[in-house]
């Protein structure tokens, strides 16, 4: 594998195939908006989503999919929303093995990203990592799943490079909810901070948090080394307490302002109400994501909320 494509070419795509080209292989990068795509190859940049960072020399970007055909492995860097529109209205189509690298979950069908990408050769890309930081070649680790032990093994050699390095699992399962759920809870810390709420609430949020996203998780077949692993608690780590977090960074405006404006994909909004539909199939109980849907539906306010949470009656459990 010495070809990688790479499909979006948002801000962790680009940092992406950044990585992967620093790293020495052959990459292309595919975004569909021509006019961006013509600024990057001018201007060695992606001015519109991580505007400072030079592209570096060699790595193609490219607006035809047929750039991508000789591609030993295609890593899809798209919204989590966006997949299935992508995959019907480009019939894209590869022999490739896809690592699928969105953290979400479909809202209007509550399907995982390995669900809506029928290719019999996959894996999924999540983890603790913010575009900015791979592009500086900060040491970062993530997550690699896949079924497959011996493709698994492939795309682990082949991806990890000196500043990236990745820790394989076959629980895709685990590794996809764990990187979907942990944007609800970075939005809930968010807005305890944004409201004026302190540290000790969000450790709180973050704590409980992580126990109803462990729930459900196992519900659905997640294996306990996954919810402690990188893609779990050390995603949810990250996400909850960095303004590098799109997550964080809406709920924290939105509770100190009660009004946010965004360009940018920020995905916890729409898995908040995805999250309820599986919780409530699998039986779970998950009131504080179920609190973040009411406040971002307008049902709630904040501290209303909040309140409702810390009158909810006493647990023996920790």
């Amino acid at each position: 594998m010495n070809h990688v494509g790479v499909i979006g070419a948002g801000a962790f795509g680009t940092a992406l195939a950044s990585v992967m080209r620093n790293g020495g292989l052959d990459v292309t990068l595919w975004g569909r908006d021509r006019a961006q795509i013509s600024a990057m190859q001018t201007e060695k940049m992606n001015v519109r989503y991580l505007n400072g960072v030079s592209l570096p020399d060699g790595l193609n970007v490219t607006t035809d999919l047929v750039d991508l055909r000789d591609a030993d492995v295609v890593l899809m860097v798209l919204p989590a929303q966006s997949l299935r529109g992508f995959l019907t209205e480009s019939k894209f189509v590869t022999n490739a093995p896809v690592v699928l690298c969105a953290k979400g979950i479909e809202n209007t069908t509550g399907m995982l990203q390995s669900q809506i990408f029928e290719g019999s050769h996959k894996a999924i890309l999540s983890g603790p990592a913010f575009a900015i930081d791979l592009t500086k070649g900060m040491p970062i680790a993530m997550s690699i799943g896949c079924s497959e032990k011996e493709l698994g093994a492939q795309l682990q050699e082949t991806l990890s490079t000196q500043t990236l390095r990745l820790y394989r699992t076959q629980d895709v399962t685990g590794v996809q909810l764990c990187g979907a759920l942990k944007n609800v809870y970075a939005i809930a810390c968010g807005l305890a901070i944004g409201a004026g709420f302190g540290e000790s609430t969000r450790a709180a949020l973050m704590t409980r948090g992580f126990a109803e996203l462990a729930r459900l998780a196992r519900s659905m077949g997640a294996q306990t080394e996954t919810l402690t692993g990188l893609s779990g608690f050390g995603d949810l780590t990250l996400s909850c307490t960095s303004f590098q977090s799109r997550n964080f960074t809406f709920g924290e405006q939105l509770g100190r302002t009660g009004i946010f404006e965004t360009g940018k994909t920020v995905e916890g909004v729409v898995t908040a109400e995805a999250v309820l539909v599986l919780a409530q199939k699998a039986g779970v109980e998950m009131p504080i994501a179920q609190t973040v849907a009411n406040i971002l539906n307008g049902k709630q306010q904040i501290r209303e909320a909040l309140a409702m949470l810390m009158s909810r009656p006493l647990k023996h459990k920790e």
